[in-house]
């Protein structure tokens, strides 16, 4: 394979884990409920519910942050060590996730269930707004800078530049806002269809979840379709193959999707899948089947998004800065050895996310009931 077949393979795999972490983030979204729960309904019923699969959530956080790094790792060293507040904020939001599955019903628990209900929320809250909020820096760009030539200055050795705020000017940047919250209601609706799913005995729990897939999904597709305004009407960046001098365009993610009609059909189908998703329960009293559309709608249409801010000659990480600091697949990207010898390793993929499920299918096999919980002895 060349190096830019190679490249682009790399992007769709990468595509492919971040559609399955924002799927998996329904698991931060039942912790954003813990503390808006009406009397009557059982925490420990939302905790249980999602805990077992908190696991799965993190390591396919960690899985794509290495993926980035070893293939693209100018993109990971400029992100990550240089908007690294922004990063360490979202890894310290998953510190305290972890932390709290552990302890929040351990014996000998001096601080009590509440205090790592608190730590489970700001975690489910924070980590999806923060993650939403890196990723649209794809799209809508970041204050760095780029100079190669720094790798041969042993005093100082730093390629990228960043804000002197360090990734917390990106935070507060309205567009970047929007897909923030976009993912943190996709995640609250995402969670509330997996325990209409997941959670059985209980009439009044799935009638509540039922009413939070409507409100959740009202307050998603409003979050959602004003990224997706700004994202059509947006100025991207594109380089020239021939020279690969960035250069702007504008409509340019409204032309990628014009012009790679793949992307359109896989967005759109991804899109109609989360609308079914989420009208199953709503509109068929009793159906469960929702998460599983919604799902698969939702890894769609997130590898749709990374296709069109890395393929079509796109800048996937534009500079505000200086344009042609700009990061795409060609200028980012580990050398051709290294991408061929993961591309050797990639091939155990499929065999991982076979595990995955088979795991996954043991775990529901049975489904939690508020009597079954009680008589567990294993309890999140």
């Amino acid at each position: 394979m060349t190096l830019e077949c190679l490249q682009e393979y790399w992007w769709l795999l990468v595509s492919v884990l971040g559609g399955l972490l924002v799927f998996l983030l329904f698991v931060q979204g039942g912790q954003s409920m813990l503390l808006l729960t009406p009397k009557g309904i059982d925490r420990n019923l939302i905790v249980n519910s999602i805990g077992g699969k908190w696991e799965l959530t993190f390591t396919t956080l960690v899985v794509f942050g290495g993926a980035a790094f070893a293939s693209f790792p100018l993109f990971y060293s400029t992100s990550f060590g240089g908007a690294y507040w922004l990063w360490i904020l979202i890894l310290f939001s998953f510190v305290l996730q972890a932390v709290s599955y552990e302890f929040r019903r351990k014996k000998g628990n001096i601080y009590g269930t509440s205090t790592y209900d608190l730590f489970l929320f700001c975690n489910g809250c924070f980590g999806c707004i923060l993650l939403g909020v890196a990723v649209a820096m794809f799209f809508f760009g970041a204050e760095f800078t780029v100079s190669r030539g720094n790798l041969l200055d042993v005093s100082a050795p730093v390629i990228s530049n960043w804000a002197p705020s360090h990734g917390i000017e990106a935070i507060f940047n309205f567009k970047n806002l929007t897909l923030g919250f976009a993912v943190l209601f996709l995640a609250r609706t995402l969670s509330s269809l997996y325990m209409i799913n997941n959670v059985k005995g209980d009439e009044r729990f799935s009638a509540y979840m039922r009413m939070s897939v409507i409100i959740n999904a009202i307050f998603f597709l409003v979050c959602f379709l004003t990224f997706l305004g700004l994202l059509l009407t947006a100025t991207g960046y594109e380089y020239d193959p021939a020279t690969g001098v960035v250069s702007e365009r504008a409509y340019k993610y409204f032309y990628n999707f014009m012009e790679m009609p793949l992307a359109a059909v896989v967005f759109l189908a991804g899109v109609v899948l989360v609308l079914i998703g989420i009208a199953l329960p709503v509109f068929k009293n009793g159906n469960k089947n929702g998460i599983w559309y919604a799902g698969i709608g939702t890894v769609l249409t997130v590898m749709a998004l990374f296709w069109i801010s890395g393929y079509n000659n796109t800048a996937f990480y534009p500079s505000l800065a200086d344009a042609q600091s700009s990061l795409t697949i060609r200028n980012a990207s580990s050398s051709k050895f290294t991408l061929e010898v993961m591309s050797y390793v990639s091939v155990i993929i499929p065999f991982v996310v076979a595990y995955i499920w088979y795991v996954w299918r043991k775990l529901d096999m049975k489904k939690l009931t508020p009597e079954s919980l009680e008589n567990s002895d294993h309890q999140y």
